[in-house]
């Protein structure tokens, strides 16, 4: 699919992707990039160093058009900004940013491209209820809400938060009972950025998911969750021209367990499509309880 470099024609596409390995999913982020013509690119979990990363990826993302930030961690964590609109004023990490247990984690970084401030967010799992990994999930979201709070530009909060905002983000509410990224301290704290979940706003009542477990044939009945997600300022918001996941990227051999979220500001070159794309053919309702891999 070849389209024009639609930075020069108004348009602006983000998207973002946990890829979970850049180097595994290197060929297939190259061709989706190459297909999809994102503006801005946030991505997660690429598990490189930025040395690695930059050795790997900056000859052919520079063929393509991009600028890129990576702040990087090796095999863990790990996130990037690419953009063909502009990456000024960098900063990886944010102010404030907690350690976990005394180590510094890769877990993001951030530009303005095209008068927006992107975030390029890998929120910490949380792991299991009330485990040090949780609290520091909390305060990890505490001091990001500041740290925003204190940004007077639009912004555009794009990643993996590992929270289900409501239950409708979840393929059925009843099987995470107990379990993280649906707890209700989680969810305040998302709901405490005060910004607009921009593919709940455009599809507010369709079955929409970006991440399937590996295991258990979850991607192929639709037993998800939706916890890759843009949050934008109001301004941001109000551009929104098309706002989908890209469930045929996590088709295939050797994806990711994440597919791409992508939001269209001002022009739509594909139409208003989605929620999904493309719809998943059998999704797992009414079939009794499954349990969410552990």
């Amino acid at each position: 699919m070849n389209r024009p470099d639609r930075a020069s024609v108004g348009g602006v596409r983000i998207a973002t992707w946990n890829v979970n390995s850049a180097k595994q999913r290197a060929p297939r982020l190259l061709s989706w990039l190459a297909e999809r013509q994102p503006d801005v690119v946030c991505l997660q979990e690429t598990k490189l160093t930025d040395d690695a990363f930059a050795a790997l990826f900056d000859a052919p993302l520079a063929e393509l058009g991009y600028d890129v930030a990576h702040h990087g961690q090796g095999r863990w964590n790990g996130v990037a900004l690419l953009s063909r609109v502009g990456l000024a004023d960098v900063e990886r990490a944010f102010p404030g940013q907690p350690d976990f247990e005394g180590l510094a984690e890769a877990r993001a970084v951030s530009a303005t491209c095209a008068g927006v401030r992107v975030h390029s967010l890998y929120v910490p799992n949380g792991r299991e209820v009330d485990s040090p990994h949780y609290r520091y999930k909390l305060a990890w979201l505490d001091a990001l809400a500041t740290a925003v709070a204190a940004d007077p530009t639009d912004v555009a909060l794009c990643g993996d938060m590992n929270i289900a905002p409501t239950d409708a983000d979840v393929f059925d509410p009843a099987a995470f009972v107990g379990l993280t990224h649906v707890t209700a301290p989680e969810r305040e704290r998302l709901a405490a950025f005060g910004l607009t979940d921009v593919v709940r706003a455009h599809w507010p009542s369709r079955r929409v998911f970006s991440y399937w477990d590996y295991r258990g044939g979850m991607f192929h009945q639709d037993l998800g969750m939706r916890i890759d997600l843009v949050l934008t300022s109001a301004p941001v918001a109000g551009r929104v021209a098309a706002a989908w996941v890209d469930r045929a990227a996590r088709k295939g051999t050797s994806p990711s367990d994440h597919a791409p979220v992508i939001v269209d500001l001002d022009e739509a070159p594909d139409g208003d499509i989605g929620p999904v794309v493309p719809p998943p053919s059998h999704p797992g309702r009414g079939r009794g309880p499954v349990k969410v891999p552990r």
